[in-house]
């Protein structure tokens, strides 16, 4: 017998064998873009030559770009509805909620593939779902009928035993998991949820784990199909399809990581990463001036009703600003119907509109050198939009009792009885007026707007690469980093020569102007190096600027496939030391580029400035290879290798 995760790989096999550490190929059932990232995946689609989508069932979901202060974020919206016309895709409105949860509420389904251009997709692994995050290049490909390839991850088994205490909840499960493991602890990984303390988590406690597993590095996290599973479907109305899947009682594992659930508290996450986690009591009193309840990890029906009974009465301290996100359109309807959202208005919250929001830095950015606290997935510098901010994280429950304090509070320390809340209700408000089921349409128009620009093109892999060291970073840099977000940054996301741009702008404003200059760069980095979010643009920038090779310690898993499918080569060390001899302005250059990848040995790198020889590695597949040598996954996709339809 196999565990969840292989069972469902089993059933999606394209292509290799479920060896850990191999190339394998699936099929891919459903696709989920957002706003961000769905304009550039789109145009990629639209490349393509296709007239519809070949996957089972692809979504389009509005939720980042909607602070419209000019009218770039309308026109990327417009341009994505009318291309959900044409190639026939759901299309969920601005306004219906964030697309992880309304996935989860809506179209989830057990045992599927599910491909999203967000990082946060493995959220539905809450439900039995087999989702990943990718860069959209490789979404566009999985709506063209193409498996996805990836390297098979270990699979590792979380057995949770015990139960969660009163004030304990699911978020201090995956802030307990990524104290262990830490932001790079499930690189090459699934982390599949196993034993007797699951099967008293519901399946939006469970969301919110999966959620987080992006946090590890993790390849996605998934739990069983279970009664709970059947009973949130239940509630969210017959049409939606259930299955049961479960580990066989002898499935085997790569690895297994036990948590005592009977032995957590609430838990926090510092400054300024999601793995500095510690105990409440260790954080304790520090004065916080800002409070948000949302994001796609802790925004559920039931994650607003319970902050809203600690608040139920009581006024949030004057020097904080309380805001609240509903993640969906129908927690916002229940929240609305059941007094929850009055008693978020009478205690002085302030309620924003279900989206993104401040996790982004779309808005609400904290005041200078002040602390927020959060119910969020990501707190890396200067994310919140407030470079100098500190941002912590923590479950809903932590959150809301900190609101009334001013300071960050135990929650088992509010002088009110536990609220016993259902964590599933009998039913669900029920309305899809805000998703358009379209079938394809190829006769439709595609509607742009003047920041809509023409994806760049990309030439082939010279045999010799030579080029000015421009930039050396270290541990764990984010996508964040690379390509910020934030409201004066994303709206131009679909137009790559204005974005470029501000490529490492919060870490060098200059790296953009000598880029351009200088084509043909190096960038050098140390461990982990683009962690965090699915954004392709952090590569395709890069490559836009005429970065053409990065060379690290280590690569988060989506960041390196998004360099290569805009034609980058991504190198690591043999030797670490190697890192410490580089520095800006060495002049780098490797000779007979293709047959040294090709070769499969050291790929052997000189310094210019003092004649060093560099021995560099790769883990570059034949497929990969290729892909670099025509420039690009687009351009390989060009040459023939789409299946008939």
């Amino acid at each position: 017998m196999f565990g969840v995760t292989r069972q469902i790989l089993r059933e999606h096999l394209v292509e290799g064998e479920l060896i850990a550490g191999t190339e394998i190929a699936i099929r891919i059932d459903h696709t989920l873009t957002q706003d961000a990232t769905g304009t550039l995946a789109y145009l990629q689609f639209e490349a393509l030559g296709l007239d519809h989508v070949r996957n089972e069932l692809a979504l389009s979901y509005v939720d980042h770009n909607m602070l419209q202060t000019g009218f770039e974020n309308a026109d990327d919206h417009r341009f994505l509805q009318s291309a959900a016309a044409k190639f026939g895709v759901h299309y969920s409105r601005p306004g219906n909620g964030i697309c992880h949860q309304v996935h989860l509420e809506r179209f989830a389904a057990p045992g599927k593939t599910l491909l999203g251009s967000d990082s946060h997709t493995p959220t539905a692994g809450g439900m039995g779902v087999l989702a990943i995050g990718a860069g959209g290049l490789d979404v566009a490909m999985a709506m063209a009928g193409e498996p996805f390839t990836m390297t098979m991850p270990q699979v590792v088994a979380v057995r949770l035993i015990g139960g969660l205490g009163q004030w304990v909840s699911a978020k201090d499960i995956i802030l307990e998991l990524l104290r262990r493991e830490g932001v790079r602890g499930g690189r090459g990984r699934i982390f599949e949820y196993t034993g007797s303390g699951v099967e008293a988590l519901s399946v939006p406690q469970r969301a919110t784990i999966t959620n987080m597993g992006a946090e590890l590095g993790a390849t996605t996290s998934i739990f069983p199909s279970d009664g709970q599973t059947l009973r949130y479907l239940k509630a969210q109305g017959p049409e939606l399809s259930w299955r049961a899947i479960a580990a066989g009682t002898d499935a085997a594992y790569d690895a297994e990581i036990v948590i005592d659930l009977d032995a957590l508290g609430p838990l926090v996450a510092g400054p300024h990463s999601p793995d500095n986690v510690i105990t409440v009591e260790q954080v304790a009193g520090t004065l916080v001036e800002q409070v948000a309840i949302g994001s796609c990890t802790n925004s559920s029906y039931h994650d607003l009703a319970i902050a809203a009974k600690i608040l139920e009465g009581r006024t949030v301290h004057p020097n904080v600003s309380l805001v609240i996100t509903p993640g969906s359109r129908q927690a916002f309807l229940m929240a609305e119907r059941e007094g929850i959202i009055e008693t978020f208005l009478r205690a002085g919250a302030r309620i924003l509109e279900s989206a993104c929001g401040p996790c982004i830095g779309m808005g609400q950015a904290p005041a200078s050198s002040s602390a927020s606290l959060r119910s969020f997935n990501r707190n890396f510098e200067g994310r919140s939009g407030t470079p100098d901010a500190r941002v912590y994280l923590a479950s809903p429950e932590v959150c809301a009792a900190s609101a009334l304090a001013g300071r960050i509070s135990d929650p088992r320390d509010l002088a009110i009885p536990y609220p016993v809340i259902p964590l599933i209700p009998a039913e669900y408000l029920i309305d899809d007026t805000q998703v358009i089921a379209n079938p394809p349409n190829p006769a439709a128009e595609i509607v742009r707007g003047p920041n809509i620009a023409p994806l760049p093109i990309f030439t082939a892999l010279p045999d010799r690469l030579s080029g000015p060291l421009l930039l050396k970073l270290g541990d764990d840099v984010s996508t964040d980093a690379i390509m910020p977000a934030g409201a004066k940054v994303l709206p131009l996301r679909s137009n790559i020569p204005a974005l470029a741009a501000f490529a490492f702008a919060t870490v060098d404003p200059t790296f953009a102007d000598r880029a351009k200059k200088q084509p043909g760069s190096f960038i050098v980095a140390g461990s982990n190096y683009g962690q965090g979010s699915s954004r392709e643009h952090a590569a395709i920038v890069l490559r836009y600027l005429g970065v053409r090779v990065v060379i690290a310690k280590s690569f988060a898993r989506i960041h390196a496939a998004n360099l290569v499918n805009f034609g980058i080569l991504p190198l690591t060390f043999t030797d670490p030391v190697d890192y410490d001899h580089l520095t800006p302005s060495d002049l780098l250059d490797m000779r007979d580029v293709a047959a040294q990848l090709d070769a499969g040995g050291p790929v052997r790198l000189t310094n210019a400035v003092g004649g060093r020889v560099l021995e560099l590695r790769h883990d570059l597949s034949a497929r990969q290879r290729e892909i670099l040598r025509v420039g690009g996954l687009l351009n390989h996709a060009r040459q023939g290798v789409l299946a008939a339809v």
